[in-house]
């Protein structure tokens, strides 16, 4: 009988913040400020690297195109968290939360891969600059664009797939917006199958872009550390620093998130955590990239001197 429930549920309803309704107004205020920051920050990263040509080299082509995905990536869940905390419709529609889950995969894993594409780059610059401008062509930029567009897309459109193909009994969920595992405890039947694949998906698409961005980076520091001036070897460590900062910020939030079998946190502090990888995440990577990137600060100053010109 509760097999045949799910077909009465044609929404979920987030709890949200529920056990902090008393400062819901100062979280609103809070998200509110860092999301308007991502997005100039993120807008404005792009505009630069479109507008000045001396940014047009891979390695920003790999920044404005993760700046890109992390706009849309936060689109899709901070306008309807911001509405929930101020009191404003805190129920989706099933299709609705399938949408939100889908596009949610696909950037947080195409995000994954651009950074892993970003540590190539910063490998081959460093380990092999001789050959830089032949390996990094625009042909393999874009095809390394378009391999981590394509794998978000295939594993979102499968994990949403098994997800939604579950029935429901419940409708309350235990979240700010539709992630994989609070959606799928509102099953009626076991979900130790889903719970497997998502473990499964989520060391493929963790554990693996990992490894790759250690591997050139044990390659990197090898070589750096082989170059004969103090000068240079500053130099190159200030290339990757940036890199570096945002990809152990990345990737350690996704993997406390993902990478245990069941969450054995409370509510609260799987929600700290999602607020770690959907608000502060998206916010670090303009904040490294302009703030501590010389390059990009140059840029900046020239772009705002012909418009003021």
């Amino acid at each position: 009988m509760k097999r045949e429930n799910h077909t009465f549920i044609t929404e979920f309803v987030f709890q949200g913040f529920s056990s902090l309704h008393e400062h819901q107004l100062l979280l609103f205020v809070l998200f509110l400020a860092l999301y308007i920051f991502t997005l100039a920050g993120n807008v404005i990263i792009v505009s630069i690297i479109w507008i000045d040509h001396h940014l047009h080299t891979p390695m920003y082509f790999f920044l404005s195109m993760l700046s890109t995905s992390e706009t849309v990536y936060t689109l899709v869940i901070l306008p309807r968290m911001l509405s929930s905390l101020v009191g404003m419709t805190q129920s989706i529609s099933l299709t609705g939360c399938a949408t939100q889950m889908f596009f949610f995969v696909t950037f947080g894993i195409t995000n994954c891969f651009l950074l892993t594409a970003m540590g190539y780059d910063r490998y081959v610059a460093i380990c092999n600059p001789l050959r830089y401008t032949v390996i990094m062509s625009k042909k393999v930029c874009v095809q390394l664009v378009l391999g981590a567009c394509s794998i978000g897309l295939i594993v979102a459109m499968t994990q949403v797939t098994s997800v939604f193909r579950l029935p429901f009994c419940a409708t309350k969920v235990a979240h700010f917006f539709c992630d994989i595992r609070p959606v799928m405890k509102l099953s009626c039947i076991d979900t130790t199958i889903n719970e497997i694949l998502t473990l499964i998906i989520s060391v493929l698409v963790l554990v693996a872009p990992m490894g790759l961005v250690f591997i050139s980076y044990v390659l990197i520091i090898s070589t750096i550390l082989k170059i004969a001036s103090a000068e240079g070897r500053k130099k190159a460590f200030a290339t990757c620093a940036s890199h570096l900062t945002v990809v152990i910020v990345h990737y350690g939030c996704a993997s406390i998130a993902y990478l245990k079998p069941k969450s054995e946190n409370t509510q609260d502090q799987d929600q700290l955590i999602s607020v770690s990888y959907t608000v502060i995440t998206p916010l670090l990577n303009p904040i490294v990239y302009t703030l501590r990137n010389k390059e990009v600060k140059d840029a900046l100053c020239r772009v705002i001197g012909i418009k003021l010109s």
